[in-house]
């Protein structure tokens, strides 16, 4: 793949949180995904790609219940174990999600997104054109504080995997639903830490684009 082919897109201004139009609410409690929907593995894993046109068509609460449950959901509630992978068991990352009317923070012990900030700060999450015109961005929050009992050398490295895991995650169950997905590194970590008012331990280390695909792409 050549250099122009990855840069299908053009470099936007570093753009500023906006303020809503609606009251956002605090709590949204996301409908449980249903377990038998979907394609094969093998199936989702062929279909997978990057891709950086969006339809500016809403989510559904129950796509974006399905997907953060996929993302990092509880999948044994007996011991609280995830859908993704987090070495030691840390679950250091956060999946924090930036739609129209404010950004949320996913909570998979109860499936719920609970209100963090009453802005539209899709266009924090890049550089990108097009990250502030598709219906969802998802940011990957490292909170450094689960991480202090392992060794510094170590902290990076696992939360790398953890986020790694969990956007592999988001891009199969796109893949399984039709949907169009893209993972961002390319990120501005100030000026997101401030658009999703993150403490000094939270860290922003990448964000992932999710949306319906354009007709005919």
């Amino acid at each position: 793949m050549t250099e122009s082919q990855l840069l299908t897109y053009e470099a936007a201004p570093q753009a500023t949180a906006k303020p809503v139009r609606q009251d956002a609410p605090a709590l949204i409690e996301l409908p449980r995904p249903d377990l038998l929907s979907g394609i094969s593995l093998l199936a989702a894993l062929s279909f997978r790609c990057s891709t950086r046109e969006f339809a500016p068509t809403p989510l559904t609460m129950q796509i974006i219940g399905a997907l953060l449950w996929a993302a990092d959901g509880v999948n044994r509630p007996i011991s609280g174990g995830r859908t993704a992978p987090s070495p030691h068991g840390c679950q250091e990352i956060d999946i924090y999600v930036a739609l129209p009317y404010g950004v949320y923070r996913y909570e998979p012990s109860t499936h719920s997104l609970r209100l963090k900030h009453a802005v539209d700060a899709r266009g924090v999450t890049g550089y990108q054109d097009f990250v502030g015109a598709a219906p969802l961005d998802l940011i990957y929050v490292v909170r450094t504080s689960k991480l202090l009992t392992l060794p510094p050398a170590q902290r990076d490295t696992f939360s790398a995997v953890t986020a790694g895991a969990i956007s592999q995650n988001v891009s199969l169950y796109c893949a399984s639903a039709g949907l169009a997905s893209v993972v961002r590194g390319w990120i501005n970590h100030r000026l997101l830490a401030e658009a999703l008012s993150l403490n000094e331990d939270e860290v922003p280390i990448l964000a992932q684009t999710v949306g319906m695909p354009v007709v005919g792409t």
